[in-house]
């Protein structure tokens, strides 16, 4: 176990944050993807270009769970998380 000073404050959350959840939801659609035998990354990236939903899977919700992600932000986290910046 960890030794922690006692005049230190631990915090915790029980909410995901915004790029936890969407993270979270993009995993989702991708394993349902694969599932369905679809090559992930190019359905994925011709939902985020074209906003068609039919680039996605119904399969396990994944098509409901896309849409729930706006896709400026994704594609703002991908940029950040592509280039390692924050």
């Amino acid at each position: 176990m960890q030794n922690i000073p006692k005049d230190d404050t631990l915090t915790f959350s029980l909410h995901k944050t915004a790029e936890e959840e969407m993270h979270d939801t993009l995993r989702s659609v991708y394993d349902a993807l694969v599932e369905k035998g679809y090559n992930p990354v190019n359905q994925i990236v011709g939902y985020i270009l074209s906003e068609d939903p039919t680039y996605i899977t119904n399969h396990n919700g994944a098509r409901a769970l896309i849409r729930r992600i706006d896709r400026d932000e994704l594609l703002n986290e991908l940029v950040r998380c592509y280039l390692g910046v924050k």
